[in-house]
């Protein structure tokens, strides 16, 4: 057992236990090809921030093992990622020329305040905040990123010259309109990738699928260019090429008064975009293995990670939806697939880089497919759709939010639906209409009895709490009670499904006690748990409402409730729901 003080500082030891020949093995595997598929990603991506190609393998070496050492997540990869590579572009371009030894400085300073803002947020506990993050936006977000990733590949699947960072709307019609420009040699490496991955998968499940699979294109590609007059020249069937790199040099950031004044408000943004998009990331995974996510751990995991990354030529990084998605799909068992990813990383770059020339990118863009088709949970997708059309339309506009816009606004976009349709169902909690059970020895009130209601006394049980935002759906309703039938001016109200009161709920009640006793009747409360107790005698609405009208569980409420009511009317009455009504003698006719 580890004690809990060493496992906050070193939470590695947590999941250590779990490691054994099996899961190294399975591990060792999903990173050797988690590996392979940074290569390519990660020189990609720091052209598209402007920094020099081997700051994106950089990002994806120490940072990424920082990441999953320090964080909760089994399957999360972190390093360079699609998003955070174009806001880096984005927001210090205007300071500096791309490429420039001035924009790389600014580019590590603006890394390393990146991490102190998710390390200070870690600390601070705010992880908890992810948990608004609803499990519909995260399945719509993951579907939404899962096109994305395809979309980002068509070009290498088929050959077509379409501009990087295309929309999606803009691929699609450039796959239409010039699908007779399609390259065949191309397409069948990229197709030969994907067949080959799922009869892998399938058929031979003992074989890491997507290394068979990359091996597949490979073969296919050195086929076709061998087979061809004119070789690669003609069948356009390139590959990634060779690489020269070595181990990650020290880095040191711009530490100047000026330059962190500057920076600090995107840094801000940029620590803000890779924490949701890390947690979303991980929280998409654990859907599917199964695994509980700890937000502030994971905020402080990705904190280390940025500032690991600003001191070690990395630059601003977060969690991978292609990687980690390729990560779960390979097998990975623990967090150390991504500490063999990067490890393997290093030793491609540093031994193997001349071998990646053999690497088609078309291969490439066919793994990465196979690996966005595993995103899309259509299982839940079916589920949200058949269950419930608010959460549908959570999932629908979190898609194409997705789809359209960036990912930290189609995050965004998601949280503030399931927010406020939150905040809608909270604040209309439902009056239930129920009536004493007679099958039961004590008080039990359940609305399967089919009695009709008491002429004067009304019976409802309030299923929530009863906060600022309900106030007023409950005031109209509980007035409507006596606006339709004006004799129920007496109201029991069971409070088993209240769980708390606010001030201004509690002095709902209060004013609702005064408003039926100046009617003639009353307000009484049935099996009130002690919390909402004892807010009401805090702000003094239990004396408005009479200590003698709250029931304890158990209490004869009916009995002392019905000594309350009109005899004359009680006489008259040909109702008699209540038991003591039932043993009187009926009215005469």
């Amino acid at each position: 057992m580890v004690a809990p003080g060493l496992s906050r500082l070193l939470p590695f030891l947590r999941w250590w236990p779990r490691v054994d020949r099996a899961s190294l093995h399975a591990d060792a595997v999903a990173g050797f090809t988690g590996g392979i598929v940074l290569v390519p990603q990660g020189v990609a991506f720091a052209t598209i921030a402007g920094m020099p190609p081997e700051y994106g393998l950089y990002a994806a070496m120490l940072p990424a093992i920082v990441a999953a050492l320090w964080g909760s997540s089994w399957h999360l990869v972190s390093g360079p990622t699609t998003a955070i590579s174009i806001v880096v572009f984005a927001t210090i371009g205007p300071l500096a020329e791309a490429g420039s030894a001035r924009f790389v400085e600014l580019v590590l300073t603006l890394t390393l305040l990146v991490g102190v803002f998710q390390l200070a947020l870690g600390a601070l506990r705010l992880g908890t905040l992810v948990n608004f993050v609803s499990h519909t936006v995260v399945v719509g977000f993951t579907a939404g990123a899962a096109v994305l990733i395809a979309v980002s590949q068509v070009k290498n699947f088929f050959g077509l010259p379409i501009p990087r960072g295309a929309p999606v709307h803009e691929v699609l019609t450039t796959l239409i309109a010039r699908a007779g420009d399609i390259n065949p040699w191309i397409t069948a490496v990229a197709v030969v990738t994907v067949l080959a991955s799922i009869a892998f998968k399938r058929w031979w499940p003992r074989v890491p699928h997507m290394i068979a699979a990359m091996l597949a294109g490979g073969v296919a590609a050195a086929a076709i260019n061998a087979l061809l007059p004119g070789g690669a020249a003609r069948s356009g069937v390139a590959s990634i090429g060779a690489l020269e790199i070595g181990l990650p040099p020290l880095s040191a950031p711009d530490l100047s008064p000026g330059t962190i004044e500057k920076l600090v408000p995107i840094a801000l943004a940029v620590a803000l975009l890779a924490l949701t998009e890390a947690v979303s990331i991980a929280r998409a995974i654990a859907l599917k293995s199964g695994q509980r996510i700890d937000g502030n751990q994971e905020f402080i995991g990705q904190g280390l990670s940025n500032l690991a990354g600003a001191f070690f030529s990395g630059y601003a990084s977060s969690g991978s939806f292609n990687r980690s998605g390729l990560n779960f799909t390979s097998g990975a068992r623990t967090p150390l697939a991504a500490v063999f990813s990067a490890l393997f990383l290093l030793l491609i770059v540093l031994f193997l880089a001349p071998l990646a020339q053999w690497l088609p990118t078309a291969a490439m863009a066919g793994i990465l497919f196979v690996v966005a088709w595993g995103l899309i949970d259509f299982h839940h997708i079916a589920e949200i759709l058949r269950s419930s059309r608010q959460e549908a339309a959570v999932l629908i506009a979190t898609f194409v939010a997705t789809l359209t816009l960036d990912l930290e606004f189609a995050i965004y976009i998601g949280v503030l639906l399931s927010l406020m349709l939150y905040l809608n169902r909270t604040s209309r909690p439902p009056l239930e209409d129920v009536k004493p059970d007679a099958a039961h020895a004590t008080l039990v009130f359940n609305s399967t009895t089919g009695l009709p209601d008491c002429p004067q006394l009304k019976i409802v049980r309030l299923n929530g709490s009863i906060f600022f935002g309900a106030v007023n759906h409950l005031q109209e309703a509980l007035q409507g009670i006596d606006e339709r039938n004006p004799s129920q001016r007496h109201l029991l109200l069971v409070a088993t499904g209240i769980n708390f009161v606010d001030l201004a709920g509690a002095q709902l009640l209060g004013q609702e006690a005064r408003r039926r006793r100046a009617l003639g009747g009353g307000l009484y409360l049935y099996n009130l748990k002690d919390e909402p107790r004892r807010m009401l005698e805090r702000c003094g609405q239990l004396e408005a409402i009479g200590r003698e009208n709250v029931f304890a569980l158990g209490e004869d409420a009916i009995g002392a409730i019905r000594r309350r009511l009109d005899a004359a009317q009680c006489a008259r009455c040909a109702v008699r729901i209540f038991e003591p009504c039932r043993e009187e003698a009926p009215p005469a006719a």
